[in-house]
């Protein structure tokens, strides 16, 4: 029972110091904030955190291409990972 209970704490503890993708947007956008001030900053802060990311943005394309090639199951989902993952590293 005790060894559960240890289990459990360090169980607890991994999950409570993982980021939400959230957070971590709010560590980007601050990192790209520091040099603004005062309203500037605020404004920045605002669209930035607003912002959606190449990979949301992508999806519902990558879906359609997997549904026109009449991909199902795994295949599909491989093929829209692979899609968002090209999106997001594609220049801007």
């Amino acid at each position: 029972m005790k060894r559960f209970a240890i289990l459990l704490a360090c169980a607890a503890f991994a999950v409570a110091a993982q980021a939400t993708p959230q957070q971590d947007k709010m560590k980007a956008c601050n990192a790209e904030a520091k040099d603004k001030k005062g309203d500037e900053r605020k404004a920045f802060m605002k669209e930035c955190l607003a912002a959606k990311p190449a990979a949301d943005a992508a999806s519902p394309a990558c879906e359609k291409s997997a549904a026109d090639k009449k991909l199902h199951g795994a295949a599909a989902k491989s093929h829209i990972k692979k899609c968002i993952a090209d999106a997001a590293s594609a220049p801007k």
